[in-house]
């Protein structure tokens, strides 16, 4: 099936889309993964939560799926809402080595913190051996103190992971989830859900017919989803399939 490419205009729009949450993302199977991590949320935002309730699976959760299940726009969100609580925050990927320094150098003194702070870990599959045995020092910190939260998302459960052993014991510490990607249904019901909370209002025919031609991974069906908002209002036209064509295709001709 011939795919649309991405026209490089879409790209801009990239910036302008809503930061990632929890409010928007559709969970589809995922609902025991959102819930664990709006309770996460919960607790950060009352100061007098109770320490006793802090166990170890309540901060600690790693979860896996295929790549576009949405497992980077949950940690997100996490990293998101610790920020607009004011948190101290942590995000890590295996391409950012400076970040692994830094929170290794701070992880004491956040130990002694009463107030939470948070660790996001993507793609723990693909890290490097030095980063490995960071993560590894990093757990036992997360695992002596009552306050440090820590997400981690990899694309395969811990027992499938090609890591040191003790690492791969101690991701399994915590709660476990595993993230599936959305059915065609679930992506339409995704993207009228966001065209609405843009007040966009697309023909019928629209959606099902950018799914057998377009990308079919959800941040760019919701990057065009975004461009075509703005077509929209700008050529004062409402959203049916011949504007979509016409967006696509100026998009091929000015890439």
């Amino acid at each position: 099936m011939n795919k649309t490419p991405l026209p490089r205009q879409f790209a801009l729009d990239l910036s302008h889309t809503p930061p990632a949450s929890l409010n928007n993302y559709l969970p589809g199977k995922d609902l025991a993964l959102v819930d664990a991590l709006r309770k996460s949320i919960s607790r950060w935002q009352d100061p007098e939560h109770n320490h006793n309730t802090n166990a170890l699976d309540q901060r600690w959760i790693y979860w896996w799926g295929p790549q576009g299940s949405g497992r980077s726009h949950l940690l997100k969100a996490i990293s998101n809402a610790a920020a607009d609580l004011g948190l101290a925050y942590f995000s890590l990927t295996p391409n950012e080595p400076i970040s692994w320094v830094n929170l290794e150098e701070k992880i004491v003194g956040l130990s002694q913190d009463t107030r939470p702070s948070v660790i996001t870990v993507d793609d723990v599959d693909q890290l490097d051996d030095r980063q490995v045995a960071a993560l590894f020092r990093i757990l036992n910190s997360v695992q002596a103190s009552q306050e440090i939260y820590i997400f981690m998302a990899g694309s395969a459960a811990p027992n499938h992971l090609h890591l040191r052993e003790d690492l791969r014991t101690r991701l399994g510490w915590g709660l476990i989830f595993q993230t599936q990607l959305l059915n065609d249904d679930e992506k339409i019901q995704a993207l009228e859900t966001a065209a609405r909370d843009r007040g966009l209002m697309l023909s019928p025919e629209v959606l099902p017919w950018l799914l057998n031609r377009f990308y079919r991974d959800m941040p760019n069906l919701m990057a065009l989803l975004d461009a075509l908002d703005a077509y929209s209002l700008e050529t004062k036209r409402a959203v049916t399939l011949p504007l979509v064509r016409e967006l696509l295709q100026s998009g091929k001709n000015t890439a």
